[in-house]
């Protein structure tokens, strides 16, 4: 396949998921910053904004597959307009939870309704890009998220600060509100912007759909595959290990993103200086993950390209929270977080190769939902043991045992991968 077809293919593509996994991110995360005086206002514990901000997983495992398989027969452009309208409209009514009841409530049903988001984008690459090209085009879809946190650091400190007792409604509300609106918009923008499959892109030529479908048919061909049914990939070794992997690595990604600002502002910042502190791991992983997947591309090794960051970011975390020095605190945080977002673009690329058809759409999505829960467990687990302790280095040890634990897995399934 041509590099000019695949250029056309990712202008065409990329920058608007890139820009729909921005905003998705921003809502999922931006709780992060809202606790900084919600939950002030509502009077919630360490351990029960732990439990809420991690909630949103335990929706997103129970709708997790089902979306999935719904996107794989009814199209991409559908569904996705349907999580994107449907998670906005949640979003902003985080704005007006009244305690820790409706907070929990509210959460949970965010990640009912952007369940599906993130491996149906993953499944809908695999329509377009041959498994050679993949961690470099997931990499740089995943660079929404380190720009997203990037940007939406200051962007939410700045909104906190100065909507503040606007038309009677707290910083935290406005936050809520305001960066609900441009998922919204996006979502209605998806039927207009994305194509389902090569074979309905009229902005391709038909030499490009033809050659575009060969090599796509071709890449499944050579790429060896167990001939899994969907049902068998729900409960095979292999896909059950990658989620395994999947929640050690986001339990490190969402651990610290979601307890980052108050961990930074523990340092005696102010409101908006806690923002662009934030912003500086996110802007050090966005440096750094494209050229590792890139990397990993050019070498066609996988297995290593998802231990080794894990590894360096565990061994990372764990050494942050026993520094008194606020400068190499952040150093070793950026690298933490250099480690998670250069491990997970390539760590996608394991299931598309070894899933395909509906066992990808079932099999992915599980493997999402499953190791999603380290998106709970890593939140709850920090303001768990923040609450019983009062320290956040003991805390970040226990996220850092979950990542290397995620590297060592990774070794061992690879060793299995290539014995079949």
């Amino acid at each position: 396949m041509t590099d000019a077809l695949m250029r056309k293919v990712s202008w065409r593509l990329l920058p608007f998921l890139m820009l729909c996994y921005f905003v998705a991110y921003l809502d999922r995360v931006n709780v992060g910053f809202a606790a900084l005086t919600m939950n002030r206002d509502l009077g919630l514990s360490a351990e029960a904004y732990g439990f809420g901000a991690g909630i949103f997983f335990f929706g997103y495992f129970l709708f997790e597959v089902p979306s999935n398989v719904i996107l794989e027969r009814v199209g991409a452009r559908a569904w996705i307009a349907r999580i994107m309208i449907s998670w906005a409209l949640i979003s902003a009514a985080t704005a007006f939870v009244i305690g820790e009841r409706s907070f929990v409530l509210v959460r949970f049903l965010l990640g009912l309704a952007e369940a599906g988001f993130f491996p149906g984008i993953i499944l809908y690459l695999t329509y377009w890009y041959p498994s050679e090209r993949r961690a470099g085009i997931v990499g740089t879809f995943m660079m929404a998220v380190p720009i997203s946190a990037a940007i939406g650091s200051p962007l939410s400190a700045w909104i906190m600060a100065a909507a503040d007792g606007a038309h009677g409604l707290a910083g935290w509300q406005w936050l809520y509100l305001l960066e609900a609106a441009p998922s919204l918009l996006l979502g209605f923008a998806v039927p207009f912007v994305l194509t389902d499959r090569p074979a309905a892109a009229s902005w391709l030529t038909p030499e490009e759909r033809d050659e575009l479908a060969r090599e796509i048919e071709r890449d499944r061909q050579a790429t060896r595959r167990p001939a899994l049914g969907l049902r068998q990939a729900l409960v095979h070794p292999q896909v059950l290990a990658l989620a395994l992997v999947y929640l050690g690595l986001s339990a490190g990604l969402y651990g610290v993103g979601l307890w980052l600002p108050q961990i930074v502002k523990g340092f005696g910042l102010s409101t908006l200086e806690t923002g662009f502190v934030t912003a500086v791991p996110y802007l050090v992983a966005a440096a750094g993950m494209v050229a590792w997947t890139r990397m990993s591309d050019r070498q066609g090794e996988r297995i290593w390209h998802v231990a080794l960051p894990a590894f360096a970011g565990g061994l990372a975390l764990a050494v942050s929270g026993q520094t008194g020095s606020q400068v190499p605190a952040m150093a070793l945080l950026s690298l933490a977080t250099l480690g998670v977002f250069c491990a997970l673009p390539t760590f996608w690329t394991l299931p598309t190769a070894l899933l395909s058809g509906s066992a990808a759409a079932g099999g992915i999505a599980l493997i999402n939902a499953v190791g999603g829960l380290g998106g709970f467990i890593g939140p709850y687990l920090v303001g768990w043991i923040k609450d019983a302790t009062d320290r956040f280095d003991l805390a970040l040890a226990a996220i850092a045992g979950l990542m290397i634990a995620a590297g060592l897995l990774t070794l061992i399934l690879g060793r299995a991968m290539r014995h079949g």
